[in-house]
């Protein structure tokens, strides 16, 4: 079954970057586009309700916007299927029901006075900490330097294997013809800040060196998951088209390897400077909780200077 992509729109100029981004990445992928709009969404962000919240052309102009957004698409990317939807609910209960069926949900962002500069408003962090399949929010602001067409930064965990955020990035960089930075940081030992720089064979350099080598396993394990996972392909495809279409997939991305020194969400945001997207992971919390959104998410959700992508570890693409 080809899931869609889902994106929700509101009418304001954030969202409008979101829709342009879900189109590329519909047309990229060769999926079905979904539009959504929830009529409560502003509620949500702090704006003035209108005066007359039962007013008759409230409904009329919510059709109209997606509507509008539907012809934005056809005209961006005339190939891409699209639908539109009016939901007249809690636009955070809409998105979260319209991930259980979704490839990807994607989202504007809403930062205003004091924190203009985050790229986050309520709506994408409730969103972030519900949804069943991956959550892109796309910056308000463009970013300062061009981005590397095709490239995409991972964060690696301190999982032992190939997270399924790995995953997900390895195929985003493949539809895009790009290549993949994946990102491991690493701290000095708190007793040795204030001391000259770590010499070989000292515990900083022990540090370093355990941050390389688990990069290097996770890495091996994703290569070894991506072939197998592309043997298994060629085994049940019979046809010269369907062999394409996997062939176009995720072989032969390139994976350049970095280990830094420092907190993780500032490792990541200086990678991804000039990347088009950055992916990061997030654990199912079980229960009611929803995902667990550290510091790392918060922080890169906020300040990254490109699209983010958050990736529930339970999320099998």
């Amino acid at each position: 079954m080809r899931l869609p992509v889902v994106v929700g729109v509101d009418g304001s100029e954030g969202s409008l970057r979101a829709l342009d981004w879900a189109a590329a990445e519909a047309a990229r992928t060769r999926l079905p586009l979904r539009v959504v709009h929830a009529s409560l969404w502003e509620h949500y962000e702090g704006l003035r309700p209108p005066a007359d919240p039962q007013v008759p052309g409230e409904q009329l102009l919510a059709e109209h916007l997606v509507a509008s957004a539907q012809d934005r698409v056809r005209d961006l990317s005339p190939g891409v299927s699209v639908v539109a939807d009016v939901q007249p609910e809690d636009p955070v209960a809409t998105l979260v029901r319209e991930s259980h069926g979704a490839s990807l949900v994607v989202l504007g962002s809403r930062g205003r006075g004091r924190i203009a500069g985050m790229i986050l408003g309520s709506v994408g962090l409730a969103l972030a900490g519900r949804s069943h399949c991956p959550v892109v929010v796309i910056p308000a602001r463009q970013p300062g330097t061009p981005a590397t067409p095709g490239s995409v930064v991972v964060g690696i965990s301190d999982a032992t294997g190939p997270s399924a955020a790995a995953v997900f990035a390895l195929t985003q960089a493949a539809s895009r013809h790009g290549e993949l930075t994946a990102v491991r940081a690493w701290r000095r030992p708190a007793h040795a800040l204030l001391s000259h720089p770590p010499l070989p064979g000292s515990s900083s350099s022990a540090y370093r060196r355990q941050a390389e080598e688990h990069l290097e396993e996770v890495l091996k394990a994703l290569e070894t998951l991506e072939a197998r996972k592309k043997q298994g392909s060629r085994d049940t495809q019979n046809t010269q088209d369907s062999q394409k279409a996997h062939d176009d997939g995720s072989g032969g991305v390139v994976i350049h390897r970095s280990v830094a020194q420092g907190p993780a969400h500032q490792v990541l945001i200086e990678a991804a400077e000039t990347a088009e997207l950055l992916v990061v992971g997030a654990r199912r919390a079980g229960g009611w909780h929803g995902l667990q959104l550290g510091p790392v998410n918060h922080a890169v959700l906020h300040y990254s200077p490109c699209p983010v992508a958050i990736v529930p570890d339970t999320y099998e693409g």
